[in-house]
C-alpha cells in the first residue's frame, strides 16, 4: 500500500461504498489485462468500495497446475491428475439432489471420482448418479509441497487462512473439479467474505446479485432462493417481492481468468465445460465490518429463535453463543481471538527490523506483510482497532464472561492505539 492511499484510509471510519445501482443497469465487469496493474488501484478501485472484477489469463500463465493438470487441447489431464492424487479421499458433491439449500456430499477416492467423469463424458455428459462435483477440496493443506500455484498479491492480505493457519485447525483454500453442467446453488460466501476464483481449465457462467438484492430472493418465509433461475421466482404468492430485483450480473469466465467475487455479492455457478477451478475465501481490514454486521445479524437471529427461554435461562446468552457457533462456524469469542492474532502479527511487523520481517511469524506470512509493507500493516491495526471499540461497546459481547477471553480486547486496543501513534 502506498503512503497516499493509507493516509486517505486514516480519514476514515466507516468505509464508504459506493452505489451498487452501475450493477443494476449494466451487465460489464472491469477487465483487467495487463500484469503491471498496481495492489493500489486494485485496493482502491475494488476493494474498499466492494466491486467486482475480472483478471485475464495473463495472472495464471506461470501457475504450474495450468502447465501439468491440463492437456494441450484445454481439457482435464486426467492421467496426470491420477498420478499425484489416485487414491486421495475427496468430497464429492451431487449437483442433481438438493439437501436444504445446497447439495449432499460423499466422500470418494479421487481415482473413483474422475473414473465416473470419464464415463460421463463419454455418455454425452450424463450419468444414471445424476451429476457429481468435486469441490470444497482442501488440496493445498494436503498437499503443500506440490506448489501447483501461487495467490494473486491482490489477493494476499487475507486474514481469514491467517488465522486458520495459525491455529493449525482448518483452511479456505479449495480446489474445484466438475463435469460440464455441474453447477453451485445460490448463495453468499463463509463470514461473508470475499473469494476469488481461477479457472485452471475450462469456463464458468456467474450470476450475482449486489449486496442488499437477497432480500427480494427470500420466499413468503424468509426462506433464500435455492436456483435463482427457478420459475417459481414468478409465484407472487410464495416470492412476493422478486419483482423488485434486478437482473443479475452474469460473467462469462474464460480459461485461465480470476474473478474477484465482492464481500455479500449472492452468486450462483455453473460449469459451462469440463472445469477445475481454484477458489479461496478471505477477508482483510476492507471487509471486517461486514464480518462484524453479518456476525451480529447471526446472533439476532438465533435469540429471536429461542426467545422464549430467554427469561427461564441463567445461561440464555452463552447458549445463544453456542448456537451460533454451531450454525456459522464461530462465535463472539472466537472473533475476539481471530482479531488478536491477526493484530499481533502486524505489532510484530512494525515492531521488527525497520518494518522488513516479523519476529515470530511463519516465513510466508512475513514475506507477505513485507510486500505489502508497513502501511498495510498499519491499515489493519487501525481497521481492527475500530471492531474492537464497536465490539467493547456491544451488549452482547460485553455478556461475556471476561475469564473465557484469552483476547484481552482492552489491551489490545490499547497495544493498537500505541503503535499507531508511533506509525501516524
Amino acid at each position: 500500500m502506498d503512503r497516499e492511499t493509507f493516509h486517505t484510509c486514516c480519514s476514515l471510519v466507516k468505509i464508504p461504498r459506493q452505489s451498487y445501482e452501475q450493477f443494476r443497469s449494466s451487465h460489464f465487469v472491469d477487465y483487467i489485462e495487463k500484469k503491471d496493474f498496481s495492489y493500489s488501484r486494485f485496493f482502491n478501485n475494488y476493494l474498499l468500495p466492494n466491486h467486482p472484477c475480472v483478471f485475464s489469463k495473463r495472472f495464471t500463465e506461470d501457475w504450474n497446475c495450468r502447465k501439468h493438470w491440463v492437456t494441450e487441447a484445454g481439457k482435464p489431464n486426467f492421467q496426470r491428475l491420477l498420478q499425484d492424487f489416485e487414491d486421495t479421499p475427496v468430497p464429492v458433491a451431487n449437483c442433481s439432489a438438493r439437501e436444504y439449500n445446497a447439495n449432499p456430499k460423499q466422500i470418494l477416492p479421487f481415482k473413483e471420482f474422475v473414473s465416473y467423469w470419464r464415463e460421463y463424458i463419454q455418455n454425452g455428459h450424463s450419468s444414471p448418479k445424476g451429476c457429481l462435483y468435486l469441490k470444497d477440496w482442501h488440496m493445498h493443506r494436503e498437499f503443500p509441497e506440490h506448489n501447483v500455484y501461487s495467490t494473486p498479491v491482490f489477493f494476499s492480505s487475507d486474514w481469514l487462512n491467517e488465522y486458520w493457519d495459525a491455529i493449525e485447525v482448518d483452511d479456505y483454500r479449495f480446489v474445484y473439479m466438475g463435469p460440464k453442467g455441474s453447477w453451485t446453488p445460490f448463495h453468499a460466501d463463509v463470514f461473508r467474505s470475499y473469494s476469488w476464483s481461477a479457472n485452471v481449465c475450462g469456463r464458468k457462467k456467474w450470476l450475482l446479485y449486489p449486496p442488499g438484492q437477497e432480500e427480494y430472493l427470500r420466499d413468503c418465509h424468509g426462506n433464500l432462493i435455492y436456483d435463482v433461475t427457478a420459475p417459481v421466482l414468478q409465484d407472487k404468492g410464495q416470492y412476493p417481492h422478486y419483482e423488485k430485483a434486478c437482473k443479475p450480473l452474469e460473467i462469462i469466465q474464460e480459461a485461465g481468468e480470476i474473478i474477484f467475487v465482492p464481500s455479500g455479492w449472492h452468486h450462483q455457478v455453473y460449469n459451462l465445460e469440463d472445469t477445475i477451478s481454484i477458489n479461496h475465501n478471505w477477508l482483510n481490514g476492507c471487509n471486517l465490518d461486514i464480518m462484524w454486521q453479518f456476525l451480529q445479524g447471526e446472533l439476532s437471529a438465533v435469540q429471536r429463535e429461542i426467545s422464549e427461554w430467554r427469561d427461564s435461562m441463567d445461561t440464555w446468552h452463552q447458549h445463544c453463543q453456542v448456537i451460533m457457533k454451531s450454525c456459522t462456524g464461530i462465535d463472539y469469542g472466537e472473533f475476539a481471538s481471530f482479531l488478536k492474532i491477526i493484530a499481533n502479527s502486524r505489532l510484530s511487523f512494525l515492531n521488527g527490523c525497520s518494518g522488513t520481517s516479523a519476529p515470530g511469524c511463519p516465513r510466508h506470512l512475513s514475506e507477505t506483510l513485507a510486500s505489502l509493507g508497513p502501511h498495510h500493516a498499519a491499515f489493519d491495526l487501525q481497521r481492527v482497532a475500530h471492531i474492537l471499540e464497536c465490539m467493547l461497546s456491544n451488549e452482547d459481547f460485553l455478556r461475556l464472561d471476561p475469564t473465557s477471553l484469552s483476547s484481552q480486547p482492552e489491551s489490545l486496543l490499547q497495544q493498537i492505539r500505541d503503535a499507531m501513534r508511533s506509525a501516524l
